[in-house]
């Protein structure tokens, strides 16, 4: 292909990726290129003919598939946030390819052979901390990816491993295909009773970006959500609910059962191969919970306090339901529409009287302000950058005292049909000090799916939304702070257990009264929030915490269950699903909050595959870490979020992420602070 911008030099401001000239077209061939590249950097250090050491070897490696990679953050980002069919055709044909490219590196004989002469005398390099760290880190990597397997093994890990990558589109893309093909047409006054302004403004964006008039709800939680808090269309609710929880198994076409029944299948091959004796057991190797029992020792605890506290919150549903004659009993479509009437009157709290004080862009000032107010560091929106959608905002992050700039900060928050749902960081470049293309700071994008505000209207969210907003932008921080030499201990690129910590803390500064009072302003009279509002939102925060914690724990407890199986067969997910949850009890009032049919955790991919848990082990350690913060009397307490960013935000995996939280707070964490911020205890 003649002229392809992604392998010319990318010239662009901070070395953005040419998004305006690329075409999907352009990624076959980038990838490919960059596949053969790689390949030859890693027959070069296997055929360094000086004696291995760290510097020819791990800092070289590490340094390696720098195009690959560029191309790749970029190809990736795109699948998921600005997808197309042309896209996702040219990501099912490089799925198997990539997969085979990283066996053939990981199983490299030659530099593998290279990285054991350095792991086993490691210790008497002279190496420092972070070196050594490195050198740990990757020969693990081999380890876990095959590199000791022979003969038959061998091929077949690889062959596992492809079928597995193949698996994991095939999988996401028919979830989000399920989203986009599913519409209801709210056509009458009635159909759209009860549904407050915001609600009806996203409804007519949906439609709008279906090329169509009038009110649409669509799959996207950002839509579900409200339409079944608000709607007092019971009929209308329960389609809405039944579609929503029947992605990946209701259209023939996009059924992913067969997918996620074959990947279970793969995993536990693939550990087995590995000496493991499930999926379940190899993956937590690598963890900071080591075991599946300790893992289910923090869940079964948690669990049995959720599902108490559930049975009284469903009483109080029911008394608020019968005081308005409303018939029982309770269904899944009611819990949210009756859990709102019961905040409005006990709290008063009302999200059409709360979001105008949540506007989008003062929440994003709100968040920048805590950064800065953190961690020294300012936000500035550049205007002008090259940028994959209109929808897009880039800010500059820069530190407060030098003006360095530390990194670029993406903000891409709306839904649209082109993104898949949910909300996540990513990063167009890790940070790194061993960079070849001379840029060491990172680029990291926050997506959201929120529902857009007609032209010329602020865009307001939910509570929820904003604590959305902050969780993302603490991933975000994690990986603009990182201070490392090494991009394979960069950022975010921790153990999948610590990785939620950075995000989960965060969360805590968006109900601060200091950040509410400054920067909560209602749309309309530019008044601050009432302190009285701000103690009813803080007074709810326990509310509710049965059905959610039995809603998220669910999932957790039949993630594991499930990837613990030593030899699944061609296990039939959705009675495997349905067994489960009868065994462990879960109320049919509140179900899983992901079916395993549209589990976008466990089976687009493998970094939350037995890993579901994490979420409730890394609120532990927040839970825990935030107390650092209030104990001194001072949520912004400069010394302590200096520790924080010292210990955790700039080290990326540098060190032994256990060793890294009692660095900063003297003591191992203990679920006690967890359970009290959740109201169980």
């Amino acid at each position: 292909m003649i002229n392809n911008p992604l392998l010319k030099p990318w010239n662009n401001p901070h070395g953005l990726p040419p998004f305006s000239e690329t075409r999907p077209e352009h990624f076959r061939e980038a990838m490919e290129a960059g596949m053969q590249e790689h390949l030859r950097e890693v027959d070069r250090i296997a055929a360094n003919p000086a004696p291995a050491d760290f510097e020819n070897t791990c800092a070289v490696f590490d340094r390696s598939g720098d195009l690959l990679n560029r191309v790749a953050d970029m190809f990736f980002n795109l699948c998921s946030s600005e997808t197309s069919s042309e896209l996702q055709e040219v990501e099912r044909a490089l799925a198997p390819k990539l997969a085979a490219h990283e066996s053939s590196v990981y199983m490299h004989e030659g530099l593998f052979a290279r990285v054991r002469q350095i792991h086993e005398k490691r210790t008497a390099r002279g190496l420092t901390d972070e070196q050594l760290r490195l050198v740990e880190r990757i020969y693990l990597r081999f380890v876990r990816s095959g590199a000791e397997l022979t003969g038959e093994d061998r091929a077949r890990f690889a062959a596992i491993n492809e079928e597995l990558a193949s698996l994991y589109t095939s999988f996401s893309q028919a979830v989000l295909a399920d989203e986009a093909a599913w519409s209801l047409r709210l056509e009458s006054d009635d159909d759209r009773a009860g549904l407050p302004d915001f609600v009806l403004e996203a409804a007519e964006e949906v439609a709008l970006e279906r090329e169509s008039t009038g009110y649409m709800v669509s799959l996207s939680p950002s839509v579900v959500d409200p339409f079944l808090t608000y709607s007092t269309r019971r009929d209308l609710r329960e389609k809405v609910w039944r579609a929503f929880k029947a992605r990946g198994e209701a259209n023939p076409d996009h059924d992913t059962r067969p997918m996620a029944s074959r990947i279970v299948q793969l995993r536990a091959e693939l550990a087995s191969l590995l000496g493991a004796s499930d999926y379940a057991t190899f993956e937590l190797e690598d963890r900071m919970a080591k075991t599946p029992q300790a893992v289910l020792q923090l869940l079964e605890e948690v669990w049995e306090r959720a599902r108490k506290r559930v049975a009284e919150e469903q009483s109080v549903l029911e008394d608020e339901a019968s005081r308005e004659n409303a018939p029982l009993p309770l269904e899944p479509w009611d819990w949210d529409f009756w859990t709102d009437r019961v905040r409005t009157r006990k709290y008063q709290l009302d999200d059409a009287v709360l979001k105008p004080y949540f506007q989008l862009d003062r929440m994003l000032e709100a968040m920048f302000d805590c950064a800065y107010r953190l961690y020294n560091i300012r936000f500035e929106e550049v205007s002008g950058l090259e940028l994959y959608h209109p929808d897009v905002r880039a800010f500059e992050v820069k530190d407060a005292d030098s003006g360095a700039i530390i990194g670029l900060f993406l903000s891409d928050n709306f839904a649209r049909s082109s993104k898949r749902g949910g909300a996540w960081m990513s990063i167009y470049r890790s940070q790194s000090g061993n960079r070849p293309d001379g840029y060491s700071y990172p680029i990291v994008v926050n997506n959201n799916n929120f529902a857009k505000a007609p032209k010329g209207r602020p865009t307001l969210l939910s509570f929820d939304n904003v604590r959305t907003l902050f969780h993302e932008f603490g991933h975000a921080l994690h990986g603009l702070l990182s201070n490392v030499t090494y991009e394979t201990l960069s950022g975010t690129s921790v153990l999948r257990d610590f990785v939620e910590l950075p995000s989960q803390i965060h969360e805590n500064w968006a109900l601060e009264p200091e950040t509410l009072q400054k920067h909560a302003l209602h749309a309309t009279t530019g008044e601050p929030i009432p302190d009285e509002l701000i103690e009813r939102i803080r007074a709810n925060s326990t509310f509710n915490q049965g059905y959610m914690t039995t809603s998220y724990t669910s999932c957790a407890l039949i993630d594991m269950k499930l990837h613990s199986i030593a030899d699944p067969g061609e296990i039939d997910i959705a009675a495997f699903e349905a067994e489960a949850c009868r065994e462990l009890g879960v109320p049919e009032v509140v179900g899983m909050r992901h079916r395993l049919p549209h589990f976008l955790h466990l089976f687009a991919g493998d970094g939350y595959s037995a890993g579901y848990y994490v979420y409730m082990w890394a609120e532990v350690l927040e839970a825990d870490a935030f107390e650092a913060f209030t104990e001194t009397g001072d949520a912004f307490n400069g010394e302590v979020a200096q520790r924080f960013r010292n210990h955790v935000l700039s080290a990326g995996d540098s060190r032994d992420p256990q060793e890294a939280y009692r660095a900063f707070r003297g003591h191992d964490a203990k679920p006690d602070a967890m359970m009290r911020k959740r109201g169980l205890l």
